[in-house]
């Protein structure tokens, strides 16, 4: 192993241990969970340390916002963190390039030490206060009818969250093609451009530089500036960043979620996600729906309703950034 994992906390184990669980650990972005170990990235290395699994005293997600955060617009819209705290009051902090990752990281880890808080202080309080708000927006009692379609909503829900795997590939999948058709198909073509030309800067300035040229410095830095800016920038078509890819990877996880519920699930399968189907049971706790389809109706009709213009809390904007791509995908039908 050339980079060995540093250990952060008191509790340390044998170092082949260490580079076993790392192997075989499950990765989430730069992050790995091992079965007695989690492995924690440095700014420039991922899995650069290791932490052990009883050693964690809460763990949370933290998303800095930059200046118009909450459109998701621009290369730095948002930026999320996974925050671990652990033995006296120590605290790291790891940097990734996708949210979706810090949530899943969190929903494994909850399989393990589900007694660890998984908000932050701060989170706890407000989400105590918002829970005060909803429970005045809910009726003390339900008609039997509205309670069966709660209870049959809430069965469905647990299946999915028992398995997160397939909702969350289907919201990645639907979030995916959703951008890839709505992309200006120029946009590819130009950045292809500027790859090939910043290539040839850069052939040429290892040229002068060979030659000895003063200028060759500066024709290298600019090609490969290029280069590196729209190849990190997901712009060019790979093996995996292509219509047909893309469009596989949705037909995939909608026809592999639809095996896996069965005809009788309370929603299609290509909006069988945990947030819309919470989302129907706040409609009946509201007294709005009797039943399990009208509930489903109400929801979509909420959910097209919120658009950029609309205003809504943190915790709405993540479950509507998280699913409406699937109901303007699918046409809301």
């Amino acid at each position: 192993m050339i980079f060995k994992p540093k250990q952060l906390g008191k509790v340390s184990f044998p170092e082949q241990t260490v580079a076993e669980e790392k192997k075989s650990c499950m990765r989430f972005g730069p992050c790995g969970i091992g079965k007695e170990m989690i492995f924690l990235n440095s700014f420039y290395f991922e899995r650069r340390y290791y932490l052990a699994v009883k050693s964690v005293k809460r763990i949370f997600k933290r998303v800095a916002m930059s200046k118009g955060g909450f459109t998701g617009r621009g290369v730095f819209a948002s930026i999320p963190y996974l925050v671990v705290e652990y033995d006296n009051g120590q605290v790291k902090q790891c940097n990734f390039k996708r949210e979706d990752d810090v949530d899943m990281f969190l929903e494994r880890f909850a399989r393990i030490r589900p007694e660890v808080p998984r908000h932050s202080v701060e989170a706890e309080k407000k989400l105590r206060q918002k829970a005060e708000r909803e429970a005045a927006r809910y009726l003390k009692e339900l008609t039997p009818e509205a309670q069966a379609a709660w209870d049959t909503l809430e069965r469905a829900k647990k299946r999915l969250e028992d398995d997160p795997g397939r909702s969350n590939r289907l919201a990645r999948a639907a979030k995916n093609k959703r951008r890839n058709d709505q992309a200006n198909p120029a946009y590819k073509w130009v950045a292809l451009a500027i790859v090939i030309a910043g290539a040839l800067c850069a052939t040429y300035g290892v040229y002068a530089l060979v030659t000895h040229e003063t200028t060759g410095i500066y024709w290298t830095l600019l090609g490969l500036a290029a280069v590196f800016f729209f190849s990190g920038a997901h712009v060019l078509p790979t093996a995996r960043n292509n219509r047909r890819a893309i469009d596989r990877e949705w037909e995939q996880a909608r026809d592999d979620m639809k095996t896996v519920i069965g005809p009788d699930f309370p929603v299609p399968p290509q909006y069988a996600h945990p947030v819309v189907l919470e989302r129907m049971i706040r409609v009946i706790r509201e007294g709005r729906a009797q039943t399990v389809d009208k509930a489903f109706d109400l929801m979509k009709k909420d959910l097209k309703a919120l658009n950029s213009s609309v205003q809504v809390e943190q915790e709405e904007y993540d479950e509507v950034v998280l699913i409406k791509p699937i109901f303007l995908l699918c046409n809301y039908e």
